[in-house]
């Protein structure tokens, strides 16, 4: 498979599967956009009473090169604490996948991504790296990236972007959504974020998210922050460990 083969991904939808709780879970991440055009890959549920399909979306313009291995990547960054993890699974019988690179970036509180020019506010970011990471899945096919909840910029809804690298040569991007009801609630009452008042974009009215990927249900509140969860399922391809 070459960097840019869609790989199949699905989302955990079993019972409790998605709870935000403190235990081992499986957290979705989200990845790249070019903004206006999203694919679906070939995809096979990896159990239809436990995966969904989850389709591929464009890695987009702001995703950086090179591994920045590291669990905390808020780098300082002010806003709302979020826990999220991820559980890296083969289609299938969804058995976890050890070794698996995950990357995940996201813009900050404001809107603001790092190591790019003409940012929100006119900032320009180049040289910066906060809110981006990389992991390599565990023995469990787990990830865990200390971040903040995302803010939003004009066009687009509330989203994570994440890549999934099962080998050298094979990838998988896509993108998490957050309920709108959360985000309403964060943006409306919550510093930094209610500086600049909702998002201009729902879900639903997300022209990448135009082919319906359902909203995380990011569900539980830890501490003055939240933790997210979502198993993400993939066709491994030659060369993955088990």
């Amino acid at each position: 498979m070459t960097r840019r083969s869609a790989l199949a991904l699905a989302g955990s939808v079993g019972a409790g599967a998605l709870i935000g709780c403190d235990d081992a879970g499986g957290a979705g991440a989200d990845a790249g956009t070019n903004e206006s055009d999203a694919a679906a890959s070939d995809v096979v549920a990896a159990d239809s009473s436990i995966c969904t399909l989850y389709p591929e979306q464009v890695e987009g313009p702001y995703y950086v090169p090179g591994d920045l291995v590291r669990q905390d990547i808020t780098e300082g960054r002010p806003g709302t604490p979020l826990t999220l993890r991820l559980r890296i699974v083969g289609q299938g019988a969804c058995v976890p996948l050890a070794g698996v690179a995950v990357d995940v970036w996201h813009c900050d509180a404001l809107g603001v991504y790092s190591g790019f020019p003409s940012q929100v506010g006119g900032l320009d970011t180049r040289g910066q790296t906060f809110l981006r990471g990389t992991q390599a899945s565990d023995a469990n096919g787990e990830v865990e990236f200390t971040t903040i909840y995302p803010g939003w910029y004009p066009g687009r809804t509330t989203h994570i972007h994440f890549k999934v690298r099962p080998t050298a040569t094979s990838e998988a991007v896509a993108q998490l959504y957050f309920p709108e009801a959360l985000s309403q609630q964060v943006y409306a009452q919550l510093p930094p974020y209610n500086s600049r008042g909702p998002k201009d974009t729902s879900n639903a009215g997300d022209g990448t998210n135009r082919l319906g990927i359902p909203q995380m249900p990011l569900v539980e509140s830890k501490g003055d922050g939240f933790v997210a969860r979502y198993v993400v399922a993939i066709a491994k391809p030659a060369g993955a460990k088990p």
